[in-house]
């Protein structure tokens, strides 16, 4: 049983990363406006939030320009027009995906770039690329951690390969993220146990990415804080993917650091992420996204049912039983 110290007293190691922008950005094409986005940085700097991540560094000559909002890019000039010189406690990240950026030529050197952390987004079977995209980073000056998705489908002999090569690298955070929101508070506990004694043994930190299709992202990030794990991500009122995340009002309620305040993210909720909604941007936990987290699958399908405003629940769960 875990210690009641480490839910009762708080961490100075603890780490609070708003993913808003990057997960919320797959809601709506990354289209926030310039207004909302620096009243989400004004309201992370009040709430004490420790990172705020702007959201990918994807290539151009994948993904068309015209069809998305900056933070799909994260220009660094983009980024400079929000923050300024950013002389403030609150840093900055962006996510690198595997496969879809040119982090040789977008990702410049540290001393040039607003940016201080750069999370490199990866599955297993592409491990080693992933380790030379955290070596050039590093290379450049950067913090790095490493997100290493979709682990409800991988073996755990190949995860703890996958982080004994990442404990080699120079990378500083090592990430479970439960892609498929189909992860349980005691399977958190378990995967927790593996990626913090990986991290122990190679001077490492551990952080979790947690995602809401059967209600569980906070309980399972709150979970893994009681196991040790120090970097936590969260978005205003969940935004995120599919189901969305572990909503940062709920994680600053409970985080018992005195650095944390609730009220600007309470605040910033009531003006702009209701007013998100209100517009028909839609995100949040609904019956499709419990089945395709039941049936531990990507949630494509039922980001499409709920694309094409469907309602029969019932069928499409015997449509996503027969991929199984």
């Amino acid at each position: 049983m875990k210690e009641i110290s480490k839910l009762m007293d708080y961490r100075p190691d603890i780490k609070v990363i708003d993913a808003t922008l990057r997960d919320g950005g797959l809601v709506n094409e990354f289209r926030f406006s310039d207004d909302f986005v620096k009243h989400l940085y004004n309201a992370n700097l009040r709430a004490g939030v420790d990172y705020m991540e702007f959201g990918y560094k994807a290539d151009r000559e994948m993904f068309d320009e015209t069809k998305f909002g900056p933070c799909k890019f994260c220009d660094d000039d983009y980024i400079r027009s929000i923050v300024g010189e950013n002389n403030t406690d609150l840093k900055i990240a962006v996510m690198a995906d595997v496969g879809r950026c040119n982090y040789k030529q977008d990702i410049h050197d540290r001393a040039d770039s607003p940016i201080d952390l750069v999370r490199v987004a990866t599955y297993i079977h592409q491990i080693p690329t992933a380790v030379d995209m955290i070596e050039n980073a590093k290379s450049k000056g950067y913090e790095v951690s490493c997100n290493i998705m979709a682990i409800s489908n991988a073996q755990e002999g190949d995860i703890k390969v996958a982080l004994d090569i990442l404990g080699k690298s120079p990378v500083d955070v090592f990430y479970i993220v439960d892609s498929f929101g189909s992860l349980y508070p005691e399977q958190i506990a378990r995967i927790a146990d593996l990626y913090c004694d990986m991290a122990a043994k190679y001077g490492k930190k551990v952080g979790i990415h947690a995602h809401n299709n059967q209600q569980l992202a906070f309980a399972n990030t709150i979970e893994a804080v009681g196991d040790g794990v120090d970097w936590l991500d969260a978005t205003y009122s969940a935004m995120g993917r599919g189901a969305g995340n572990c909503a940062m009002e709920l994680l600053l309620g409970f985080l018992k650091n005195p650095k944390y305040n609730i009220y600007p993210v309470l605040q910033f909720i009531e003006e702009h992420m209701t007013k998100l909604r209100e517009d028909g941007i839609t995100w949040g936990y609904d019956l499709q996204y419990l089945m395709t987290g039941l049936l531990n699958q990507h949630p494509r399908t039922a980001i499409q049912f709920t694309k094409d405003k469907r309602k029969d629940y019932s069928e499409f769960y015997k449509e996503i039983l027969s991929q199984e």
